[in-house]
């Protein structure tokens, strides 16, 4: 009895053990992001479905975007296992092997496409795929390798899951789904450049050309000091596409006067000054871009909750 108890005990600790790695396999840490903004998407929009085949339709996008990064995991395990912030992911590590992984992320992307557009719609559908296709295609093999750009670019992908949510509960993809968008597609240079920066040794080492690398420190931080500024003038786009109110116009005025502050204490560094100054001054951006993006969508949801109780009051103009 008690060696079939052991090997009972035995089995099912394997068994937690494979289910933990293909959960890290999905990046739950990515998907809780688009999780986040496909749901604000969602809430935002004028017709909503029921509350049941909403959380369906928010489960089947967070699987598209798990199954991107399984993806991802699987064609770039060979430049994962040599950055310090990526070796530990389970194909470099050897926990599950690199065909798993594309099979896996096959199968999830098939299934989260097919049951999104059965709960919803094909246009949805068709954005989701669309959304793994261009992070896995245009992204992750073609651009990450070959161009400083690859971040501006294949930004598209992550800003696409409030896009998605929108169209599930609409049909239609509009003005306010667009602003969600542009948001999120400007915000993610300035995020990943400041991340760039910190972590600049990996990407030199894993030969991944990301603009420290390619153009310096220095051209790096204008950039982020560029896109900062056009981010904070795209920012304001919700409010005159309808879903901006109040509390959102607030949240956007505060964090935009604190990011480009932010922005402009970064891009003053100087070249010479110690490199612990550079890195935590870089990490600090970095966490409040975080910040940001989140207190953006958390602000848009306030007012739609807001305005679900008071009256809609649409958007400020």
């Amino acid at each position: 009895m008690s060696n079939s108890l052991a090997a009972f005990y035995g089995a099912s600790r394997r068994a937690g053990t494979t289910a933990r790695t293909y959960v890290l396999l999905l990046k739950p840490r990515v998907m809780s992001l688009v999780v986040f903004t496909a749901a604000a998407g969602l809430i935002m929009s004028p017709t909503r479905p029921d509350a049941p085949i909403a959380l369906a339709i928010i489960l089947m996008i967070a699987l598209g975007g798990g199954a991107a990064g399984a993806l991802n995991m699987w064609w770039d395990a060979d430049i994962d296992a040599v950055m310090r912030r990526t070796r530990g992911r389970p194909v470099p590590r050897g926990q599950i092997e690199s065909r798993a992984a594309l099979l896996f992320g096959l199968a999830m992307s098939v299934f989260s496409v097919g049951a999104l557009w059965a709960l919803s719609n094909g246009l949805a559908a068709g954005l989701l795929a669309f959304t793994i296709f261009f992070y896995i295609v245009i992204y992750t093999i073609w651009l990450k390798r070959r161009s400083p750009q690859n971040i501006v670019i294949g930004g598209a992908a992550g800003a696409l899951p409030p896009m998605v949510g929108w169209a599930a509960a609409t049909g239609e993809v509009g003005l306010p789904a667009l602003s969600m968008f542009l948001l999120i597609f400007m915000w993610t240079p300035p995020h990943f450049w400041s991340l760039s920066l910190f972590m600049n040794d990996d990407y030199q080492r894993a030969g991944v050309p990301m603009l420290p690398v390619t153009h310096g420190r220095k051209v790096t931080r204008n950039h982020i000091l560029g896109y900062t500024f056009v981010l904070a003038v795209i920012a304001m786009l919700p409010l005159f596409s309808g879903i901006g109110g109040p509390i959102y116009a607030a949240t956007a005025l505060l964090l935009n006067f604190r990011l480009c502050t932010a922005a402009l204490g970064l891009w003053r560094r100087q070249e010479d000054a110690a490199r612990s100054d550079h890195y935590e001054r870089e990490r600090a951006f970095f966490r409040l871009t975080l910040w940001y993006l989140f207190l953006h969508f958390a602000a848009l949801i306030a007012d739609t909750a807001l305005f679900s109780f008071g009256g809609r009051f649409g958007g400020l103009i």
